[in-house]
Formats: C-alpha cells, sequence, structure tokens
C-alpha cells in the first residue's frame, strides 16, 4: 500500500472496521452466554420473538387452566366421598327399616330401631351439607348447573354435571321425616331406600367418570404444557457449547485486531524517515 499521507490512513480505517465487528459478535456471544437465549429481546430476532412471545401467552394462560382443572377434580372427589358414605348410611337405614318389618317386634324394640333410624336419616344430611370444596358443593343442589372446569386457553369448559342428595329429592327418595315406627312405615321406608341405593350408586358412577375426565384433561394439558415450553426453547435457547467455542474465537480475533490496528496506526511513522 502507498504511504503518501498521514491524514487518511486506508489500512487503519479498514482495521477498525474489522475489529467493531468483532466486538460486535463478541458482545452478542457474551449476551447469549449471559442470559442463556439466542434470542433474548425483539432487536435479536422480532419474526422468533413474537412467535416465542405468543407461546408464552398460551403458557400462562394454561396454568389457569390446570388450577381450574384442579379445583373441579378435588371438588368432585370431595363430592364422591361423601357420596360414599351416603351410600352407606342407605345401607345402615336398609338393615334397620328391614328389621323393623318383622311384625313380632314389640313396642321397645321398634322404638329403640327407629330412633336409630332417625339418626342415621339424619346423619344424610349432615354428610351432604359439609361436602364442599372450596365453596362448590355438588351434592346439596346448590350448584345446580355442575362445576364448569376450563379446558383450554380460549375459555372452553368440562362439565361434571351436580347429583342432589338432599334427603325427598330424585336420587335420594327418602324423606327427611320417614320413620319405621310402625310395620307399615317400615315396609314404605324399605321400598325408598332400595330406590335411593339405587339411585345413589349411578350418581357415584356419573361422579367417578366426571373426576377421571378431569385428571385425563389434566394430565394431557400438562403433557401440552411441557411441549410448548420444549417448543419456545428450541427457538430462543441458545447452544452453550456452541456459544463457548466461538467466544474463544472471537476473543482471539479481537486480540489480533487490536494489534492490526495497532500496526496500521503505526506505519504513517515511515514518512518521517523521508524528512531525515
Amino acid at each position: 500500500m502507498a504511504l503518501n499521507s498521514v491524514n487518511t490512513n486506508v489500512g487503519a480505517q479498514i482495521a477498525l472496521q474489522n475489529l467493531q465487528v468483532t466486538n460486535s459478535e463478541l458482545a452478542q456471544v457474551q449476551s447469549r452466554i449471559n442470559t442463556g437465549k439466542k434470542v433474548s429481546s425483539a432487536k435479536d430476532n422480532g419474526a422468533v420473538w413474537a412467535i416465542a412471545q405468543n407461546q408464552r401467552s398460551e403458557i400462562g394462560a394454561l396454568n389457569a387452566v390446570k388450577d381450574s382443572l384442579q379445583r373441579g377434580q378435588s371438588a368432585t372427589d370431595v363430592a364422591i366421598a361423601a357420596g360414599e358414605t351416603v351410600s352407606d348410611l342407605l345401607l345402615q337405614l336398609k338393615e334397620k327399616a328391614l328389621s323393623a318389618t318383622d311384625e313380632t317386634l314389640n313396642t321397645a324394640a321398634r322404638d329403640a330401631l327407629n330412633e336409630d333410624f332417625k339418626a342415621i336419616r339424619d346423619q344424610i344430611t349432615t354428610v351432604v351439607d359439609n361436602a364442599a370444596f372450596n365453596g362448590v358443593n355438588l351434592l346439596d343442589g346448590s350448584q345446580t348447573a355442575g362445576f364448569k372446569a376450563l379446558s383450554n386457553a380460549g375459555g372452553d369448559t368440562i362439565t361434571v354435571a351436580d347429583e342432589d342428595l338432599t334427603l325427598s329429592g330424585s336420587i335420594v327418595t327418602l324423606g327427611g321425616s320417614d320413620e319405621i315406627d310402625t310395620e307399615t312405615n317400615a315396609s314404605d321406608a324399605l321400598a325408598l331406600i332400595d330406590a335411593s341405593i339405587s339411585n345413589v350408586s349411578a350418581s357415584l358412577a356419573r361422579l367417578g367418570t366426571g373426576s377421571k375426565s378431569l385428571g385425563t384433561h389434566l394430565n394431557f394439558v400438562t403433557k401440552l404444557q411441557d411441549t410448548l415450553e420444549a417448543g419456545v426453547g428450541n427457538l430462543v435457547d441458545a447452544d452453550l457449547a456452541k456459544e463457548s467455542a466461538r467466544l474463544q474465537a472471537l476473543q482471539t480475533k479481537q486480540q489480533l485486531g487490536v494489534q492490526a490496528l495497532s500496526i496500521a496506526n503505526s506505519s504513517t511513522s515511515i514518512l518521517l524517515g523521508l524528512f531525515r
């Protein structure tokens, strides 16, 4: 290269440009190593960042879906536990009612059976009234629309229908005032209890299916969320092994660039020899 000016050092300009490029690449690599991401902001790659941000929104929304499904599953499981207790109480009531149909019972024995019967009958109401989870009771008739759990980020729902197990209802047909104080009343109560046992069994089957449905969908949503997170990682995460190797190369290149710039800057001093 011809040396004829101290005002314009083309070699130094080229060396500086190359050094600036190296420094820019080095800063990018250091950012990737520091954050663990190759796309940490929109200026790194606007299209990829936008896609990743949308997926992050979906992942966040699925947390709400999981919470809703878990609440629904808990409310349903509480209802199942209470329903099974009601079924057990009905079995006890059947035994008492059947015993009371015996025409040979004396008054004292019948009265004792009736007192036991009424205590067990009233216990059904106590169980049903306390079968609530987080304010949701699927057995007392208060949740007529059932429990609607979120199924996706779009707001769609999965419904578990309520099962009204209150006395004198369509499922537990035994009335709150029914007794077995006479043989006739005992026979009538026995028929109502038999129907109630069958109805409660069907209700428990439906609740069990609902709980299983919520659990299955919860597993799916969890897997979907994991898949989305992995997809976001594929889009934005840096290959740290690769970046580490690149860092070493760029640091060496930077040192060489500094040396080249130093040489280019000192080359103009050769012109001084012309004036000696």
